[in-house]
């Protein structure tokens, strides 16, 4: 997400080379979600570079390639999950957990299937599995099945949170496309383990989507209190606000607990001048 076209010039220096954008970035936010890697597998060279602009408590929450998730579904995966793992590896401590999305047909029947890839996976990472199946939500029994599954493994459930999405018909293409694509199921705020991960998706106008973390911010702060460590990523469909409204987040949260340290302060978009 560090190389988002709306990004370049209003949050980070423009023009700046694709080698120093996510060094950028990390002046704004500390953690990000490694979307890319869910349609490649990246180089080892340039994950390296990754570890080079970040400083070692920065987070990546990196997704597992979709040749796993959804083409196979977490069956005959070992050379593709051992490439990804070997991969990863320069980011050491930055990889906070590994981002297991699978796709929405992926079923309670399926939980087997879940439950035996999760107990072959190296126990160096932390894992996290976001499922967007109704019945996950809707059906007692099939959430009860999935948290024990993931609990065996300390494995978190990442929860999608698509509610004020959802709450009012769409007013702009990036929202009209989001309908039409991203999982409508109830929000789900429990935390399994100690790094609890939240994505929450709100509306491209900025009040509407603060309006719709409110609980998040009570959530996050009891989280805290408690000694959990909760990562969180804040979206709207079109993203042009994203960093901006992910450290408004952030300073909601500090509201209540002052002691949380502040996020970095952002590198300027352009050259300071003396005159």
């Amino acid at each position: 997400m560090w190389t988002h076209a709306q990004w370049q010039g209003r949050f980070l220096p423009h023009p700046l080379p694709p080698g120093e954008r996510l060094r950028s970035y990390a002046t704004w936010c500390n953690a990000v979600e490694g979307n890319t890697t869910f349609y490649a597998t990246p180089s080892r060279s340039t994950v390296e570079s990754w570890a080079r602009q970040t400083a070692p408590d920065f987070r990546f929450v990196a997704k597992l390639p979709k040749s796993i998730t959804h083409e196979r579904r977490l069956t005959g995966i070992d050379e593709e999950l051992r490439s990804f793992l070997e991969a990863i590896e320069p980011l050491g401590p930055r990889a906070h957990a590994i981002w297991i999305q699978l796709p929405g047909s992926f079923a309670p029947t399926d939980l087997g299937a879940l439950a035996g890839f999760l107990h072959r996976l190296p126990r160096s990472h932390r894992y996290a599995v976001e499922v967007r199946h109704p019945a996950f939500f809707d059906d007692a029994r099939s959430e009860r099945l999935l948290e024990g599954v993931l609990a065996r493994v300390d494995a978190e459930w990442i929860p999608f949170d698509t509610t004020a999405l959802f709450q009012s018909p769409p007013t702009s293409d990036a929202e009209r496309e989001a309908w039409a694509r991203k999982p409508r199921v109830p929000r789900r705020s429990s935390a399994l383990t100690d790094r609890p991960i939240i994505r929450y998706l709100g509306r491209d106008d900025a009040e509407r989507t603060i309006e719709g973390w409110r609980q998040w911010v009570g959530t996050v702060t009891e989280w805290v209190r408690e000694g959990r460590s909760p990562t969180v990523f804040i979206h709207t469909p079109d993203n042009a606000d994203a960093p901006m409204l992910a450290r408004r987040f952030h300073e909601e949260v500090r509201t209540r607990l002052p002691g949380i340290e502040p996020l970095p302060e952002p590198v300027p978009t352009e050259p300071l001048t003396l005159f």
